[in-house]
């Protein structure tokens, strides 16, 4: 009966004369249903999209920062823009990021006929985040101040909620705020006023962004010995241009900001960074045709694929001196500041997004019988990158807000000083933090995680590079010492008081004493180790840089774990001082108090050990060289 039952189903109707007929139809037909239940029965195992809503309405700890530091005036206007802005984010930019990744710049060197015309080709959605980022005022709102110290705060808001959807244009934007940052501080001269105004303009006309040429084939970090471009005064006062620009970002850029050694009328150039001095240049003349440079090839890199990043020839391209001759350092230093800045906004951004999918993914993925969000082990370990992203954004905000006061001349002796480490350690620390983050966070959606398809390994390749960018892990945490060596140690006494500070305001509130308690403790650790490195030779604080600048970063922001084996071990004043708000929820008291039971000051820890001692040097040397 079951088998005339599924013949009726295709109309097939059984006679004697007809058996070997029916028996092949009969079997086509049971093939074709047996498929189709099939398909229907593991239609319920495929996996549902993670998805995110408009990030600022959902990103409860942006909400409650703002409401808690803004004045109610400017946090009402910022609310309604930031709502917009996500909406905008989330229904027009989203899409386009995407169409960024998937159409990435493309270099014609010569066109049909075989002439050099050294063309970067970037994509209509590409093109379409330079007008956005104008339309936003994205680089503009800092520097027209409209909410005096706090217009840098909401600039790195409206950036930090743009990032993970910009594509990569995060990247030129850096530069570019870098840029008129450099501009800025040199009291806009009249020379560059029209680059100013373009850099900082909210016309997608008139908008410019900025590339940042520093490294050359023997650079990276050590530009002082690694740059060899050289720069020859013209008689109108102008100077040409000639070496090799071996990494340049945002090649498509309207101008830059390079360095250069000025030779003199034999010809000689002064070695070293004193010899190195800032220029202005135009990328191309008002026809698009390049000014004397040559595009050599495009990078093949791992991730920030939809920029064109370029190896350049400068053969006389014309520019213009901005800095004292050999006062080149100095003067893009606040090109630099900002820049690692920027890093730290891409950092926490790459952060916030994977937490938020994995969140998401984690109400609608079943597992073993029951949604992932419903395994206690599995909401262990995204609480636990939960704890990591806040304490960045914390510290994140905390940087932001210095730097709006110095820009306003609000800022004490102290601020600078405290803004001065802050921003080499934020960047060291959440570089490091946003790749273990995006590894972790992948491992949440299995297998999908792999996929390219899903844009997770977008993420994850663009995020790696932060470590890198801008000085890497230990040249930061070398550039953290000099900045404790400068100042005769006012930087740490600064640093501490801060410190103590937040942690006497978060004392009044007995749910946080145990976190309060291992955090002086902690201090204490720290002063300890000041005391003894005070005496010691170079290379032993040169071997304790890194676990010092990680210190300094786990007392101040933290990191958060139950196990020792994890990336993001510590606790901070941040988040203890966040959750002693009157109206703080129960989620910032249970992120503070996750910091309880780590170590927080490493470099105290391995100090004990004798890890910085006399022959750690060379047991190092043994270990990585297998010297006997």
């Amino acid at each position: 009966w079951g088998r005339c039952q599924m013949l009726s189903i295709k109309g097939i109707n059984t006679t004697v004369g007809q058996e070997q007929q029916t028996s092949m139809k009969e079997k086509q037909v049971l093939e074709d249903l047996e498929m189709h239940l099939a398909r229907r029965d593991t239609e319920p195992l495929f996996q549902e999209q993670p998805e995110t809503g408009n990030q600022y309405l959902e990103d409860t700890l942006l909400q409650s920062y703002l409401k808690t530091h803004l004045p109610p005036k400017v946090l009402e206007e910022v609310h309604q823009d930031l709502e917009r802005f996500g909406n905008r984010l989330l229904t027009k930019i989203q899409p386009l990021s995407w169409e960024c990744e998937l159409n990435p710049p493309v270099f014609r060197q010569y066109n049909a006929w075989g002439q050099r015309v050294d063309h970067i080709h970037t994509c209509s959605a590409w093109r379409r985040m330079k007008e956005i980022s104008a339309e936003e005022g994205l680089i503009a709102e800092a520097y027209e101040k409209r909410y005096s110290n706090w217009s840098r705060l909401y600039q790195a808001v409206k950036l930090y909620l743009f990032s993970s959807s910009s594509g990569g244009f995060s990247c030129p934007l850096a530069m570019t705020d870098g840029a008129a940052k450099v501009i800025e501080s040199l009291g806009i001269p009249g020379s560059l006023k029209n680059a100013f105004d373009r850099l900082t303009s909210r016309d997608p006309e008139k908008f410019w962004t900025s590339g940042q040429w520093m490294t050359e084939r023997r650079g990276g970090s050590d530009v002082a010995n690694g740059t060899q471009t050289v720069a020859r005064k013209q008689p109108d006062g102008t100077y040409r241009l000639y070496g090799f620009k071996w990494f340049t970002s945002a090649a498509d850029s309207d101008m830059a900001l390079t360095l250069a050694r000025i030779a003199d009328a034999e010809g000689q150039c002064t070695q070293g960074s004193r010899g190195l001095s800032l220029f202005f240049l135009r990328v191309r003349d008002e026809e698009g045709k390049l000014n004397n440079i040559q595009v050599q090839r495009l990078k093949d890199k791992l991730g920030t694929r939809q920029m064109a990043t370029a190896e350049l020839w400068l053969q006389g391209a014309r520019a213009e001196l901005i800095s004292a001759e050999g006062r080149g350092v100095a003067a893009i230093s606040n090109m630099l500041n900002i820049t690692r800045i920027h890093n730290v906004i891409g950092a926490v951004a790459s952060m916030r997004r994977m937490i938020s999918l994995s969140r998401d993914y984690a109400c609608k993925r079943v597992a073993f019988g029951k949604l992932l969000k419903d395994h206690p082990l599995h909401m262990q370990t995204i609480a636990r990158m939960e704890v990591q992203v806040r304490g960045a954004f914390l510290l994140l905000m905390e940087i932001v807000h210095l730097l709006g006061l110095a820009e306003t001349n609000l800022a004490s002796e102290q601020d600078q000083l405290l803004l001065r480490l802050l921003i080499p350690v934020a960047k060291l620390y959440t570089g490091k933090q946003a790749s273990a983050v995006a590894v972790e966070a992948m491992e949440s959606f299995g297998g999908q995680g792999y996929m390219e398809d899903t844009g997770l390994p977008v993420i994850l390749r663009d995020t790696l590079v932060l470590s890198i960018w801008e000085g890497t892990t230990n040249i930061l945490s070398l550039d953290v010492l000099r900045s404790l060596t400068k100042s005769q140690g006012q930087v740490m006494a600064v640093f501490l008081s801060t410190v103590q500070k937040k942690l006497e305001l978060a004392s009044g509130t007995e749910e946080l004493s145990p976190a309060v308690q291992r955090a002086r403790e902690a201090i204490g650790s720290l002063r300890q180790f000041m005391g003894a490195a005070g005496s010691e030779q170079a290379l032993t604080m040169e071997l304790a840089a890194r676990d010092f600048s990680y210190s300094l970063a786990r007392i101040y922001t933290g990191r958060a774990a139950t196990g020792t084996t994890e990336p993001w071990d510590g606790l901070g004043a941040l988040l203890m001082e966040h959750a002693a708000r009157p109206d703080a929820s129960c989620t910032d008291v249970c992120a503070a108090l996750r910091w309880c039971n780590q170590e927080l000051c490493p470099v105290a820890v391995e100090s004990g050990r004798g890890s910085y001692g006399g022959g750690a040097a060379l047991q190092d040397s043994a270990l990585v060289f297998g010297n006997s």
